[in-house]
């Protein structure tokens, strides 16, 4: 009976203000008129198909959501945002103003923009993929008010008891008889004409208390209050079930309803773990296949987010895209990567979606990081092919996106803007005006996205990476036991079933290469993997074959070892085969 692959989804990011914008004027601080924006019908059938081809199983549509902006569309209903609480000219796809809405940015018919988000997931869903969107619960933009919400559905805050502080009935935590003052360092792109007023002022996002909070802070969000009491030792008030959960359960339940396949849940683990346990199995009531993937970064708290709030996947950041990153930089060690299995995430390392890039992060390309993409090849194998968990890549990895242009409010800073209109140059060179065909990349690029669509089929089709078990080797190899082994340099592992087995080898080191060998234990071999004599098998080079390699005799693999020449920054894959 064939193996199942359960968990090994691919998951690509998609920006979607940016992805399908053809604009390239890339003004600083432009307006959407100047510097364009992409749009759910940019994401067509096409585009859907060579997804799909390059290996993609599910799509994370970044930014649906409606939020707060400085593009004007009151015409159509919609308020304006005050310039003192936005950050950029776009706006924070964070700092959401109507969680029943999705952003007018996105559509080519503002009027009809749900419509074109429901055409885009009937879209996707024909081409056989997943469709994910985020889902922000901790926050809200301070000018929050959903002008779409159903009949019946009160809104946040509406309700509030505005004198106090906290209430656990309330949905926003206040500072009574304070008003709201704009943090120093703040300054619009576009001119003010009136000061913002809020009184009284409202608990900033990420946990400030006061009415002033500082130019680092999320001050263009407000808090959402799930019981608990954070200036009074962090007390909780789950029973009767807190406002802000009923309100929550009902988003999540109608985006559920527009087809949805996943929610990428923004800082999960600040939001109460008891919230996510009664939450998401109530959604999964609805769809039982929905998957919920948790932004966390507490390693403490990744066992109970799983197993307490029932989350599907978790991100991997702290741990192995931390240690990763440091190796691509040429410090750190692979030491860390064993400590990180058999430590923090090794029983629940299904459950960790691991990635190199996301909207977050700074680009692999960029000079803040490698200033090469190629560079990361071994690294990104590793995330890809280490355990059964997802895997995920950023729009505009694969074909070396560098972001080396400051375009608004983050300035030059190695990372895609999330805040300003743009157009991504090296996206555009494979989307090649609507054809998808990546005829507009330079060889180097189409080299580089060729081998991330080779990584994502070789992850989904075989067994031992989908369905198989990890075997750390560095133990049978250190300390001296191979020659010229370096630890610190030098990774190797097994990934296994019943019926393949593959062998990972990588030199993480940007400079040397290492005349080395590597070895299996005996035990493994006979016993685990039930082998034969070595002598009968060969290891036959399957991944990443970027140079030619050749076929290894199995002759004293737990013995003298496989030699090998590890040349800098690289990976072996070998499959052991019966001759």
């Amino acid at each position: 009976m064939p193996a199942e692959n359960k968990d090994k989804l691919v998951v690509y990011q998609v920006f979607t203000r940016l992805f399908g914008n053809q604009n390239t004027t890339n003004k600083f601080y432009g307006t959407i008129e100047e510097n364009g924006s992409g749009k759910f019908n940019d994401i067509t059938d096409v585009a859907l198909k060579a997804l799909k081809e390059f290996g993609i199983s599910h799509v994370w549509y970044t930014g649906i959501i409606e939020h707060a902006t400085l593009t004007d569309y009151s015409s159509y209903g919609i308020s304006n945002d005050h310039p003192l609480i936005v950050k950029g000219i776009a706006g924070s796809p964070y700092a959401v103003k109507d969680y029943y809405d999705v952003d007018p940015d996105l559509a080519v018919d503002v009027a009809q923009r749900m419509q074109e988000f429901e055409a885009l997931i009937a879209r996707t869903h024909n081409e056989n993929l997943k469709a994910i969107i985020d889902f922000i619960p901790n926050h809200v933009a301070r000018q929050y008010n959903s002008d779409a919400r159903p009949a019946g559905v009160r809104d946040f805050g509406e309700d509030d008891d505005v004198s106090v502080g906290f209430a656990p009935a309330n949905n926003f935590y206040y500072i009574p008889d304070h008003d709201f003052v704009v943090p120093e360092g703040h300054k619009s792109p576009i001119p003010t004409v009136a000061p913002y007023f809020e009184r009284p002022a409202k608990a900033t996002g990420n946990d400030v208390f006061r009415a002033q909070p500082s130019q680092y802070d999320w001050y263009e969000t407000i808090k959402l209050n799930y019981g608990i009491d954070y200036l009074n030792s962090g007390v909780t008030h789950f029973d009767p079930i807190p406002s802000t959960w009923t309100k929550m359960y009902d988003i999540l339940a109608y985006w559920t309803g527009k087809g949805v396949d996943g929610f990428r849940c923004d800082m999960a683990e600040m939001v109460p773990v008891a919230f996510w346990g009664w939450v998401i199995p109530m959604i999964q009531k609805i769809n039982p296949e929905i998957i919920f993937i948790a932004e966390i970064y507490n390693p403490y708290l990744y066992h109970s987010y799983v197993k307490e709030g029932k989350f599907t996947y978790l991100y991997d950041k702290v741990g192995l895209y931390n240690s990763l990153r440091k190796l691509i930089e040429g410090h750190g060690t692979a030491e860390e990567i064993t400590r990180l299995w058999q430590q923090e995430s090794g029983d629940i390392s299904d459950n960790m979606l691991r990635f190199l890039e996301n909207h977050d992060e700074q680009r692999i390309a960029s000079p803040f990081f490698a200033g090469d993409p190629w560079k990361a090849v071994p690294e990104i194998t590793l995330s890809a092919t280490m355990q059964r968990g997802p895997f995920m890549i950023y729009f505009g990895q694969e074909v070396g996106v560098s972001a080396a242009l400051g375009e608004g409010f983050q300035g030059d800073d190695g990372r895609t803007t999330i805040f300003d209109y743009w157009g991504v140059t090296e996206i555009q060179g494979w989307i090649n005006e609507g054809k998808f065909d990546g005829a507009g990349l330079t060889e180097n690029q189409k080299q580089l996205r060729q081998f991330y669509e080779r990584l994502n089929h070789f992850i989904t089709t075989n067994e031992a990476v989908f369905a198989g078990e990890f075997y750390d080797l560095q133990y049978v190899n250190d300390n001296g036991q191979s020659p010229n082994y370096d630890k610190s340099r030098l990774y190797s592992y097994m990934r296994y079933t019943a019926d393949q087995q593959l062998l990972f080898i990588y030199n993480f080191d940007r400079e040397s290469g290492f005349h080395t060998s590597v070895s299996v234990p005996e035990g493994l071999w006979n016993h685990t993997l039930q082998l034969g004599e070595p002598e009968q098998y060969v290891l036959k080079p399957v991944f990443p074959l970027l140079e030619p390699v050749a076929t290894q005799e199995a002759t004293g693999i737990f013995s003298t070892g496989i030699p090998l020449y590890l040349p800098p920054v690289s990976v072996f894959v070998f499959e052991i085969v019966s001759k």
